[in-house]
């Protein structure tokens, strides 16, 4: 069967996915947008796991369980903060889709939810980053078949709109 990727827009703590990802920072200790939201949504057993891991650098990802949530994990991954592009933020960015995907394959995750890594307060343009997403995980998915859906949850119409475009663009 073939791995898909589909886009919604919508709530990233209400998905449905066996994991979702958290643009977390590199304590790993909630903050604003995307990751103190799923801080919030998950409850104190998160905190509690992330507390234990210690910290996670740019472009590296850990696991933890779901806390509260819907999904069984969350994937922690730390995006890089835009500098305008000159100090390997494109490719810390990639990394943080693939070190992300392959922590789901190590673990059997089957359905894993992707926000816009590094596009809220970490100021990456999110056109850039739509592309590096889109394309970084059409990439892994041609050569690793056991994650059967990847999907970006977007928040605003307009990052949905920019994704949507950059995978069609991709095709």
């Amino acid at each position: 069967m073939e791995s898909k990727i589909t886009f919604v827009k919508g709530d990233i703590t209400l998905q449905d996915t066996d994991a979702i990802v958290n643009a977390a920072n590199s304590s790993l200790l909630g903050g604003g947008g995307v990751d103190g939201a799923i801080h919030r949504a998950a409850g104190p057993k998160l905190d509690e796991e992330c507390r234990k891991i210690g910290g996670c650098p740019t472009g590296q990802a850990v696991i933890t369980t779901g806390g509260n949530l819907k999904a069984k994990y969350v994937i922690h991954t730390v995006g890089p903060v835009w500098h305008g592009g000159t100090l390997n933020e494109p490719d810390l960015l990639a990394s943080c889709y693939i070190n992300s995907l392959k922590l789901a394959d190590e673990n059997g995750i089957k359905t894993i939810a992707f926000p816009s890594i590094s596009t809220g307060a970490y100021g990456y343009p999110v056109e850039q980053a739509a592309h590096i997403a889109v394309k970084t995980v059409s990439d892994y998915l041609k050569n690793n078949i056991a994650i059967e859906e990847v999907r970006f949850v977007l928040f605003s119409d307009r990052d949905y709109q920019v994704y949507v475009k950059a995978y069609k663009e991709l095709k």
